[in-house]
């Protein structure tokens, strides 16, 4: 394949997972998107929304806003970039894998729209872990870069997820895109963890460690309770990620 072929299919890739990931305003593709061969831009496509959120807190800081408010706006700014689909998620994992009694029924739990107590339970307490954890990296004022690189190896478990389980259900959205080969998830790991060592050095083997054991962690429970993932579990390991890489960073400060 010439150069120029590849540029052209890794543009219409990136575009395919920043259309798939974010709300923002994208032109409709010309080609049809690659489905599962276009998840190795997930990180990609973090690494875009981790910029313009890092935008967010920088002038929030610039303004005299403190650390906390920052962090706020930080983190609305990211939910308003992907329609919070990734909270959804993880609300609706909750719900699910908590407060369904067989596969059949928490399946159907996780697709009602209505939130729960499990759901609840778990947007308050991620979201607390995340934003305190990026309060304390805001508060040091090197923060950009962090940024960006939770933002990529936070998709990164996405893939992994798609690749190691099977789809739990036969329709929905991670259904729709496909499982990826090992070889296209092995590249969105790649690029999530040079990304992560490029702007944060030596704390990313620590926000890689954190984010292995929870997207392990998250797989297998999904594995016992329903039987694969589905999109739900796969934004509930980009937000459990999140925190983890968050967490993880905020500890290599003390």
């Amino acid at each position: 394949m010439q150069t120029s072929d590849m540029s052209h299919l890794a543009i219409a890739d990136l575009r395919a997972a920043l259309g798939l990931l974010t709300r923002l305003p994208l032109p409709y593709p010309t080609a049809t998107p690659r489905g599962a061969a276009a998840i190795w831009a997930y990180p990609v496509a973090g690494v875009i929304i981790g910029a313009m959120a890092g935008m967010v807190a920088t002038l929030s800081l610039f303004l005299g806003l403190t650390p906390g408010v920052a962090a706020a706006l930080t983190l609305a700014a990211q939910a308003m970039l992907t329609g919070a689909m990734h909270e959804d998620g993880l609300a609706d994992s909750a719900d699910g894998l908590w407060g369904g009694w067989d596969k059949a029924r928490r399946l159907e739990i996780m697709k009602d729209s209505h939130i729960g107590s499990y759901g609840v339970l778990a947007l308050i307490l991620v979201t607390l872990a995340r934003w305190s954890a990026l309060s304390a990296l805001l508060a040091t004022g090197s923060h950009f870069g962090a940024i960006i690189a939770v933002a990529a190896l936070s998709r990164a478990p996405m893939a992994v997820l798609m690749a190691w389980l099977p789809n739990a259900r036969a329709s929905g959205l991670s259904a729709l895109v496909g499982r990826p080969t090992v070889k296209v998830a092995g590249l969105a790991v790649l690029i999530a963890v040079v990304v992560c060592l490029g702007l944060t050095g030596w704390q990313a083997f620590g926000m890689v460690l954190f984010v292995v054991i929870v997207t392990f962690g998250l797989g297998l429970i999904a594995r016992a309770k329903i039987g694969g993932q589905t999109g739900d579990i796969l934004g509930a390991s980009q937000q459990l990620a999140e925190a983890a890489a968050l967490c993880a960073l905020a500890a290599s400060l003390t």
